[in-house]
Protein backbone atom coordinates (compact mmCIF):
# COMPACT_ATOMS: atom_id res chain seq x y z
CA UNK A 1 0.00 0.00 0.00
CA UNK A 2 1.35 3.52 -0.98
CA UNK A 3 0.23 6.33 0.78
CA UNK A 4 -0.24 10.11 -1.68
CA UNK A 5 -0.43 12.88 0.11
CA UNK A 6 -2.32 15.84 -0.55
CA UNK A 7 -0.66 19.11 1.03
CA UNK A 8 -4.07 20.70 2.80
CA UNK A 9 -2.23 24.25 2.93
CA UNK A 10 -4.18 26.24 0.17
CA UNK A 11 -5.59 25.64 -2.87
CA UNK A 12 -7.89 22.95 -4.69
CA UNK A 13 -7.28 20.10 -2.42
CA UNK A 14 -10.22 18.07 -2.12
CA UNK A 15 -10.41 18.61 -5.96
CA UNK A 16 -6.87 16.36 -6.08
CA UNK A 17 -8.17 14.14 -3.61
CA UNK A 18 -10.99 13.08 -5.39
CA UNK A 19 -9.14 13.10 -8.97
CA UNK A 20 -6.16 11.03 -7.22
CA UNK A 21 -8.60 8.38 -5.67
CA UNK A 22 -10.27 8.42 -8.92
CA UNK A 23 -7.00 7.82 -10.87
CA UNK A 24 -5.92 5.18 -7.89
CA UNK A 25 -9.62 3.00 -8.45
CA UNK A 26 -8.97 3.19 -12.45
CA UNK A 27 -5.33 1.60 -12.56
CA UNK A 28 -6.31 -0.98 -9.90
CA UNK A 29 -3.53 0.50 -7.35
CA UNK A 30 -3.69 -0.30 -3.48
CA UNK A 31 -3.08 3.13 -2.09
CA UNK A 32 -4.62 5.83 0.20
CA UNK A 33 -4.58 9.42 -0.69
CA UNK A 34 -5.02 11.81 2.15
CA UNK A 35 -4.57 15.13 3.10
CA UNK A 36 -1.60 16.14 5.16
CA UNK A 37 -0.75 19.35 6.59
CA UNK A 38 3.14 18.75 8.78
CA UNK A 39 6.70 17.57 8.17
CA UNK A 40 6.03 14.30 9.85
CA UNK A 41 2.92 13.61 7.76
CA UNK A 42 4.48 14.36 4.63
CA UNK A 43 7.49 12.41 5.56
CA UNK A 44 5.12 9.42 5.47
CA UNK A 45 4.39 9.84 1.74
CA UNK A 46 5.28 7.95 -1.30
CA UNK A 47 3.95 10.71 -3.42
CA UNK A 48 3.05 14.43 -3.04
CA UNK A 49 0.44 16.57 -5.14
CA UNK A 50 0.73 20.49 -4.70
CA UNK A 51 -2.50 22.14 -5.66
CA UNK A 52 -3.16 25.73 -7.04
CA UNK A 53 -3.43 28.78 -5.03
CA UNK A 54 -1.17 31.49 -3.85
CA UNK A 55 2.37 30.40 -4.40
CA UNK A 56 3.58 33.23 -1.94
CA UNK A 57 1.64 31.60 0.89
CA UNK A 58 2.10 27.81 0.17
CA UNK A 59 6.04 28.28 -0.10
CA UNK A 60 6.03 30.22 2.87
CA UNK A 61 4.19 27.38 5.13
CA UNK A 62 5.87 24.73 3.36
CA UNK A 63 9.09 26.19 4.41
CA UNK A 64 8.09 27.47 8.00
CA UNK A 65 6.80 24.14 8.80
CA UNK A 66 10.07 22.34 7.05
CA UNK A 67 7.27 20.42 4.87
CA UNK A 68 10.61 21.12 2.08
CA UNK A 69 13.20 19.23 4.06
CA UNK A 70 10.88 16.39 4.33
CA UNK A 71 10.10 16.25 0.67
CA UNK A 72 13.69 16.65 -0.01
CA UNK A 73 15.25 14.14 2.85
CA UNK A 74 13.18 11.22 1.62
CA UNK A 75 12.94 12.05 -2.28
CA UNK A 76 9.37 12.19 -2.52
CA UNK A 77 8.12 12.32 -5.66
CA UNK A 78 5.54 15.73 -6.22
CA UNK A 79 3.30 16.78 -8.60
CA UNK A 80 2.93 20.58 -8.77
CA UNK A 81 -0.38 22.01 -10.51
CA UNK A 82 -0.59 25.82 -10.98
CA UNK A 83 0.94 27.52 -8.22
CA UNK A 84 2.64 23.88 -7.68
CA UNK A 85 4.75 24.40 -10.93
CA UNK A 86 6.09 27.68 -9.71
CA UNK A 87 7.20 25.70 -6.65
CA UNK A 88 8.81 23.48 -8.27
CA UNK A 89 10.74 25.82 -10.35
CA UNK A 90 14.50 27.12 -9.25
CA UNK A 91 14.08 30.55 -10.47
CA UNK A 92 10.83 32.65 -10.68
CA UNK A 93 10.04 36.34 -11.38
CA UNK A 94 9.21 37.31 -7.28
CA UNK A 95 11.16 36.63 -4.31
CA UNK A 96 9.53 33.81 -2.82
CA UNK A 97 10.50 30.47 -0.92
CA UNK A 98 10.51 27.55 -3.59
CA UNK A 99 11.33 23.87 -3.75
CA UNK A 100 13.41 23.97 -6.89
CA UNK A 101 13.03 20.13 -7.46
CA UNK A 102 13.01 20.98 -11.24
CA UNK A 103 15.86 22.73 -13.05
CA UNK A 104 13.54 25.28 -14.59
CA UNK A 105 12.76 28.91 -13.96
CA UNK A 106 8.59 29.68 -13.96
CA UNK A 107 6.83 33.21 -15.10
CA UNK A 108 3.90 33.52 -12.63
CA UNK A 109 0.91 34.51 -13.93
CA UNK A 110 2.43 34.24 -17.34
CA UNK A 111 -0.97 34.01 -19.14
CA UNK A 112 -2.28 36.50 -17.48
CA UNK A 113 -4.93 37.36 -14.52
CA UNK A 114 -8.25 36.05 -13.75
CA UNK A 115 -10.04 37.65 -16.10
CA UNK A 116 -7.76 35.80 -19.11
CA UNK A 117 -8.13 32.47 -17.60
CA UNK A 118 -8.88 29.75 -20.43
CA UNK A 119 -9.52 26.27 -21.48
CA UNK A 120 -7.89 24.43 -24.68
CA UNK A 121 -6.93 21.22 -25.69
CA UNK A 122 -3.48 19.96 -25.40
CA UNK A 123 -1.21 17.74 -26.91
CA UNK A 124 1.10 16.40 -24.28
CA UNK A 125 3.96 13.86 -24.74
CA UNK A 126 3.20 11.47 -21.86
CA UNK A 127 -0.44 11.12 -23.65
CA UNK A 128 -1.81 9.65 -26.84
CA UNK A 129 -4.78 11.78 -27.08
CA UNK A 130 -6.00 15.23 -26.31
CA UNK A 131 -5.51 16.60 -22.88
CA UNK A 132 -8.22 19.27 -21.69
CA UNK A 133 -6.42 21.99 -19.83
CA UNK A 134 -7.80 24.01 -17.45
CA UNK A 135 -5.84 27.35 -16.50
CA UNK A 136 -6.46 30.05 -14.18
CA UNK A 137 -3.96 32.75 -13.64
CA UNK A 138 -1.48 30.05 -14.83
CA UNK A 139 2.43 30.27 -14.48
CA UNK A 140 4.22 28.68 -17.59
CA UNK A 141 8.36 27.46 -17.13
CA UNK A 142 10.85 28.53 -19.76
CA UNK A 143 14.92 28.36 -19.13
CA UNK A 144 14.36 24.24 -18.57
CA UNK A 145 17.62 22.65 -19.16
CA UNK A 146 18.49 19.69 -20.30
CA UNK A 147 17.90 16.71 -17.81
CA UNK A 148 14.37 17.84 -17.62
CA UNK A 149 11.35 17.05 -20.26
CA UNK A 150 9.24 19.75 -21.78
CA UNK A 151 5.72 17.23 -22.06
CA UNK A 152 3.69 19.99 -23.36
CA UNK A 153 3.90 24.16 -24.35
CA UNK A 154 1.61 26.16 -25.92
CA UNK A 155 3.30 28.21 -28.20
CA UNK A 156 6.45 29.63 -26.82
CA UNK A 157 5.33 29.13 -23.63
CA UNK A 158 5.99 25.47 -21.89
CA UNK A 159 2.86 24.51 -19.67
CA UNK A 160 4.16 21.01 -18.29
CA UNK A 161 7.36 19.41 -17.51
CA UNK A 162 8.24 16.38 -15.67
CA UNK A 163 11.93 15.87 -14.57
CA UNK A 164 13.56 12.53 -12.34
CA UNK A 165 9.80 11.59 -10.66
CA UNK A 166 8.52 15.01 -10.40
CA UNK A 167 6.19 16.41 -12.53
CA UNK A 168 5.06 20.17 -12.97
CA UNK A 169 1.95 21.09 -14.79
CA UNK A 170 0.83 25.29 -15.53
CA UNK A 171 -2.67 23.84 -15.76
CA UNK A 172 -5.57 21.98 -13.75
CA UNK A 173 -5.94 19.10 -14.19
CA UNK A 174 -8.04 18.77 -10.73
CA UNK A 175 -10.84 19.75 -12.53
CA UNK A 176 -11.36 18.19 -15.23
CA UNK A 177 -12.84 14.59 -15.67
CA UNK A 178 -10.11 13.42 -17.24
CA UNK A 179 -7.27 11.14 -14.75
CA UNK A 180 -4.70 10.60 -17.15
CA UNK A 181 -2.08 13.17 -14.95
CA UNK A 182 -2.65 11.74 -11.82
CA UNK A 183 -2.33 8.19 -13.46
CA UNK A 184 1.00 8.98 -14.87
CA UNK A 185 2.37 10.41 -11.43
CA UNK A 186 1.08 7.63 -9.46
CA UNK A 187 3.11 5.07 -12.29
CA UNK A 188 5.86 7.41 -11.53
CA UNK A 189 5.32 6.77 -7.56
CA UNK A 190 5.70 3.18 -8.37
CA UNK A 191 8.48 3.17 -9.90
CA UNK A 192 10.13 5.07 -6.76
CA UNK A 193 8.89 2.29 -4.17
CA UNK A 194 9.51 -0.75 -6.53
Amino acid sequence: MIKIGILDLQGDVSEHQMMAKNAVEKIGLKADVSKVKTASEVAECNGIIISGGESTVIGRLIKENSINTAIKENQIPVLGTCAGMVLLGQETDFEQPLLGLIPMKVKRNGFGRQKLSFEADLNLNTLETPYPGVFIRAPYAYDVEDEAVVVGQIQDKIIAVTYEHHMATAFHPELTNDTRIHEYFLKEVLNCVE
